[in-house]
């Protein structure tokens, strides 16, 4: 799932003042209990954290990037729900579902749809591959580099300028009115807790942690969709009450703030909606192809799987998870429009700004207004720790993940001859670097006040994301694809993505009771549509420049497409035969006495690396015990002297990228997608 609109939601949030979080007879806030079980919380997230430091080996690239490939289904399942359900799903979700019904939903179960597509279709080819990062794969199809980097380049700046920005700072300002804290502080304090397991741990830690965040964010969601529906009356209390959920004070003669007529629908008018189905239905499943089977941090968890099989299951767990948000977060928001009407579905511009500080409306105050004023003293705590734990397993995953495509993407291309000790080193610090940068951009969001930002970031989404997946559909699926036309494709995808995203930042949206001046295209054209108009001049520019230029090399074929998964590896292709580890070795070790260490690079070059065996011992001698503890903190381990050769050949690439499956456990597995499958066809016919 793409989140367009829950990125504009969450942003919309973000312009709240204390006031929400006001009840008539003064401030709600937490009380002790509620600090004591926030406290609890953050313990039981380091604790976990730091376990996870014990079961993995950190000190290698794949073990800080990829925790090892060793990860079972359920923490890689759990992951994958906890990375996509970040701060914005509690605020916007719940906010569209005040707003506008349950249209929005079609996000998140188009999403477990393609989460099913990324295990059965899409993984199978990375892991035959043996890619660690989305750009490496391009540049091994392709070849080249300008794919790879162009893709490194734009993923790192979605999510520096949008993920990661607008969910921190709505999650911390979701603290600034629970706890009064300045909302710098609230920041800091999150980005310390998240940023120590994050550098220390690597994946293994992020995955873990996620893990125990996940049966946070239910327990919490679902307890408080428990006391709704108890307030409200059961099912037919939320039906009957929606419906009349309608503010007092309106602007005349207008639809401001009266219920929509398909509010209990999906699928909606293909012309006059806010979600046309066509739309949905394709203009939606396009860039959540790029989110859910091409984007880094979600890939990269099923890539740490130690079998396909348990990258399957991971998939499947995550699918049935989607199905939850709906009933433990968008109906919940429905129901706060219920029982605090005025408030919530609040309809003239003068009375929201009031009320919410946002003259476009209040509706994004739905959760926040349920948790502080209908849940007890403790169970206020319990719900905190679910919003943080929401903002901390999104932050964590996407500083991962953006860490992992600069230090294997751009700093190895630049840095070829860099050692597994630099590439450690690189990793790290940069998540620092992140968090620097995220911080300096928090006044940028805060400062737009609701304004032109929150649809700069929508429009990012929804326009740049639809290009990528083409480029991945047709690199997985199409063996004639080369790199001239990925590339030209890329690039006039995104011009024209572009384009229209400048349009819709000049010529904002009008509300309610304003009329629609804006150009032909703006007003006629839906995003969702849209979308499928640019999928459309991708594919029709790589198919063009791919058939008119030559054709692919055989090596970038083989074990790259869905149709040569199974190719053997060839000789040549192993970075290590077998001669060649022994004749490294040899090499290795008659030259360890003398100048050095000579490697070969994956571009074949030989990278001589110098070693002085006297000053080496006498730097590991003079090693303070601090700086010692803080290697093992952040599990940068120094090979001491004699402990063997440094250069050892990795296994066989067969063992690396076997698409072996049990038999048993893949009936089992398969068993179990056509039973999610139905689920999923049962749920959007039920409510289209």
């Amino acid at each position: 799932m793409t989140h367009t609109t829950y990125w504009k939601m969450t942003f919309e949030a973000t312009s709240m003042p204390p006031s929400p979080t006001t009840s008539p007879g003064g401030k709600t806030t937490l009380g002790t209990v509620d600090i004591v079980v926030l406290v609890v919380y953050f313990l039981l997230v380091l604790a976990v954290g730091f376990w996870s430091m014990w079961r993995t080996k950190r000190s290698t690239v794949d073990g800080y990037f990829l925790a090892g490939k060793n990860m079972t289904w359920w923490p890689v399942g759990a992951s994958l729900f906890a990375s996509n359900i970040g701060s914005g799903h509690f605020i916007g979700l719940a906010g569209s579902g005040a707003a506008a019904g349950i249209g929005a939903i079609a996000y998140e179960w188009n999403g477990m749809l393609m989460v099913l597509l990324l295990g059965w279709l899409f993984l199978p080819i990375y892991i035959s591959s043996g890619v660690m990062t989305m750009p490496e794969y391009l540049q091994r199809r392709f070849g080249g580099r300008r794919t790879q980097l162009f893709l490194a380049v734009l993923s790192l700046f979605i999510y520096i300028f949008t993920k990661i920005s607008v969910d921190m700072y709505a999650g911390a300002l979701f603290i600034q009115l629970a706890l009064q804290w300045d909302i710098y502080l609230a920041i800091v304090l999150l980005l310390s807790i998240t940023a120590l397991y994050t550098v220390t741990g690597g994946l293994a830690a992020v995955i873990y942690t996620d893990a125990a965040q996940t049966a946070i964010m239910l327990v919490g969601a679902l307890t408080l969709m428990g006391f709704s529906f108890v307030e409200i009356g059961g099912w037919d209390g939320l039906m009957d009450g929606y419906a009349n959920a309608i503010p007092s004070v309106r602007v005349p003669n207008s639809t401001c703030g009266i219920p929509r007529d398909d509010a209990f629908h999906i699928f909606r008018d293909p012309v006059n909606s806010d979600l046309p189905w066509p739309g949905v239905i394709i203009g939606m499943s396009i860039p959540s192809i790029w989110y859910w089977c091409s984007d880094q941090v979600i890939v990269q968890r099923s890539l740490a799987a130690k079998t396909l099989t348990h990258a399957k299951g991971g998939s499947l767990l995550a699918a049935y998870l989607k199905i939850l948000p709906f009933f433990a977060v968008m109906l919940p928001g429905m129901i706060s429009r219920i029982l605090y009407t005025d408030d919530v579905a609040c309809a003239d511009p003068e009375v929201c700004k009031k009320i919410c500080g946002n003259p476009v409306g209040c509706t994004d105050t739905a959760y926040a207004k349920l948790v502080m004023e209908l849940l007890p003293t403790g169970l206020r705590g319990l719900m905190m720790a679910v919003m943080i734990a929401a903002l901390m397993s999104s932050l964590t995953s996407i500083f991962n993940s953006a860490s992992t495509i600069f230090t294997m993407d751009l700093w190895k291309t630049f840095r070829s001859c860099a050692s597994e000790w630099e590439l450690m080193i690189v990793g790290r610090v940069f998540v620092l670097v992140l968090v620097v940068v995220s911080v300096l951009w928090i006044p940028v969001v805060q400062a737009s006040q609701g304004g032109q930002l929150f649809i700069y970031i929508q429009s990012i989404s929804t326009y740049l994301q639809p290009p990528v997946s083409i480029i991945f559909l047709t690199g997985c699926f199409w063996k004639r694809t080369n790199e001239k036309g990925a590339f030209w494709g890329l690039v006039v995808g995104l011009l024209v993505g572009c384009i229209r995203m400048l349009l819709d930042f000049i010529y904002p949206a009008p509300l309610c009771y304003e009329e629609d001046d804006r150009p032909e295209v703006l007003k006629h054209v839906h995003y969702l549509y849209f979308s499928m108009l640019l999928s459309f001049i991708t594919l029709v520019v790589v198919v063009a420049v791919s058939l008119a230029t030559e054709e692919p090399k055989p090596e970038q074929i083989s074990r790259l497409t869905w149709f040569t998964r199974f190719d053997p590896v060839e000789p040549k292709e192993q970075v290590f035969s077998v001669e060649h580890s022994i004749k490294s070795l040899e090499m290795v070790t008659s030259q360890t006495n003398e100048m050095g260490v000579t490697e070969e690079n994956s571009n074949g070059k030989a990278c001589h690396h110098r070693k002085d065996s006297s000053s080496s011992m006498s730097s590991v001698q003079s090693q303070s015990k601090l700086m010692s503890a803080l290697c093992w903190l952040c599990g940068m381990e120094r090979r001491k002297e004699g402990d063997g050769n440094p250069v050892t050949p990795p296994p066989p690439e067969q063992a690396i990228c076997s698409l072996e499956e049990k038999p048993r456990l893949r009936l089992i597995i398969n068993v179990n997608l056509l039973i999610c499958l139905s689920v999923t066809a049962f749920i959007i016919g039920y409510w289209a």
